[in-house]
């Protein structure tokens, strides 16, 4: 048994990978289909909710690899 207990590392990153696009994807796709249906003018808390997705998405996109991948296993 590692040090952090019995965590499957290549998992954990394919997942974060995976949900890190799912959000960026949401956030920029549902930007876009929001303005297009609305006409241009959407709630500003939908705007904030699109953008902090797309961002989100990224550091997902970014660190998981790096964390789960490289990090975590070379500390076992």
């Amino acid at each position: 048994m590692g040090r952090y207990g019995d965590i499957d590392y290549p998992r954990m990153t394919k997942t974060g990978l995976g949900l890190g696009l799912a959000l960026f994807l949401f956030g920029a796709v549902g930007a876009k289909v929001a303005l297009a249906v609305s006409g241009g003018a959407i709630p500003g808390w939908e705007r904030t909710l699109f953008f902090d997705a797309e961002w989100l998405g990224i550091a997902l996109v970014l660190f998981s690899p790096i964390i789960f991948g490289i990090v975590l296993p070379l500390t076992e």
